[in-house]
């Protein structure tokens, strides 16, 4: 039945949809579902105590700061912590280069609103991190996939694509989402190549990149591009010349509730970012800045991001393993070097979504892997999901992944499963 209002919405809204995540997330929060299926970091490792004492801290020295209006731009201490530790990744930036934002995926909706107009192409890699799909289909952006393998992004097919002429290439280097795989330094090194050379902006995204657990860190994009320029020195405004916006995140490391992410880019970039914030939200939340500011200070998140990378790479371990004993032959997956996320691919034959269902009876949920797909169901892959390993404990990701691999094998041989409550209606994205 049509509404009033259905006659109402702007042409933009067409192309919007609910996360098939936030809806996974509603269901799977029933105590007796083990679940798969969101990016959630570890409740148990949040540094309850630390936010509590910087907060008390915060209101008793600066109560009256933290509760006022501030600049769009964020809080100057913890943009230049910032700065501080992106150095120690080889990305040399200076504070104005840097926008707080609340949370990366407003980082991404800022991007579409700077630099998409309807109709424009953007780059993805195939398949991608469907918040970046929902953020610029909002703005009625196209998309050019290029697929990734285990190395990532596949760049022997990138040059054609360039070629078809695109607004700007997003990736998502290290430990991708939804692909758990790695970027090469070779292949990044091309990446870099090409987009100087055809004149391609990069969205370089990377929430996860701290979370390392086996290898070498890999320069990153932003690095690679200083280098290839030779422009390390400046622009005269304290950042190279480059042709790359980096974003990044808390939500992985101190707490997703905190909502803070931040943008760094040339200064002339960040003031048009700080312009399309100011209509958004005119800031993001000082009280906020400034308590994970005292919490990460002095050294806490280096020693809380060590604490992770053990646990996560122990819980990834435990289900790499237990996948290798339960899954039967014909499942493929990837072996994330670090992140939240691994890949599955399912014999040609079944479908995820439908999988889910059975799955759903066995009390384990997970994301159908359309939904990465900038094409959705129409563009097929629909045997493929994903799954996450940082949220659930070890027992509970060995009884899982022993769960799934049931649901898997009656697919397999034809079995029917018995009638149980339907898993919810899932949109594209």
């Amino acid at each position: 039945m049509t509404t009033p209002w259905q006659r109402r919405y702007a042409q933009r809204n067409q192309r919007m949809s609910s996360s098939i995540i936030r809806e996974l997330l509603k269901f799977t929060q029933q105590p007796d579902i083990i679940s798969f299926a969101g990016g959630l970091p570890a409740p148990e490792f949040f540094p309850v105590e630390a936010f509590r004492a910087a907060a008390d801290k915060v209101l008793a020295q600066s109560g009256r700061q933290a509760l006022q209006y501030s600049a769009t731009e964020g809080y100057g201490p913890l943009r230049s912590l910032i700065v501080d530790k992106m150095a120690h990744y080889g990305i040399h930036a200076k504070e104005d280069n840097v926008l707080i934002t609340s949370g990366s995926q407003q980082a991404l909706d800022l991007i579409g609103k700077l630099l998409i107009n309807p109709g424009d192409t953007i780059l993805v890699e195939r398949p991608t991190y469907l918040g970046a799909l929902q953020a610029w289909n909002a703005y009625q952006a196209e998309y050019i996939e290029v697929p990734i393998d285990r190395d990532g992004m596949q760049v022997d097919l990138l040059e054609e694509a360039l070629r078809a002429g695109v607004k700007f290439m997003y990736v998502l280097p290290n430990f991708h989402n939804p692909g758990g795989v790695t970027l090469s330094l070779e292949r990044r090194q091309e990446v870099v190549e090409l987009a100087d050379r055809y004149g391609i902006p990069i969205i370089e995204d990377d929430p996860y990149g701290e979370l390392l657990y086996e290898g070498e860190h890999l320069p990153s994009l932003v690095q690679l591009d200083c280098e290839h320029l030779e422009s390390r020195a400046c622009d005269g405004h304290g950042y190279f010349k480059g042709n790359i916006i980096y974003l990044s995140t808390f939500s992985k490391t101190l707490a997703p509730g905190l909502r803070l992410g931040w943008i760094v880019a040339p200064v002339e970039v960040i003031q048009k970012c700080v312009q399309a914030k100011q209509g958004m939200d005119l800031h993001s939340s000082i009280f906020d800045q400034m308590v994970a500011y005292e919490v990460a200070k002095d050294g806490f998140l280096e020693k809380h991001v060590r604490t992770l990378r053990k646990v996560y790479g122990e819980r990834r371990d435990v289900m790499l393993a237990a996948m290798a004993r339960y899954f039967p032959p014909g499942v493929q997956w990837t072996h994330p070097r670090g992140g939240l996320f691994l890949w599955v691919e399912l014999p040609p034959e079944i479908n995820a979504e439908e999988l889910l269902q059975d799955a759903v009876q066995e009390k384990v949920a997970f994301v159908p892997g359309h939904a990465f797909y900038a094409a959705g169901r129409s563009g097929g892959h629909l045997n493929t999901m994903r799954l996450n390993f940082s949220n659930a404990e070890p027992a509970m990701l060995e009884e899982g992944i022993r769960r799934l691999a049931r649901a898997i094998e009656r697919r397999m041989t034809g079995q029917t499963t018995l009638v149980a409550a339907p898993a919810p209606a899932l949109s594209m994205n």
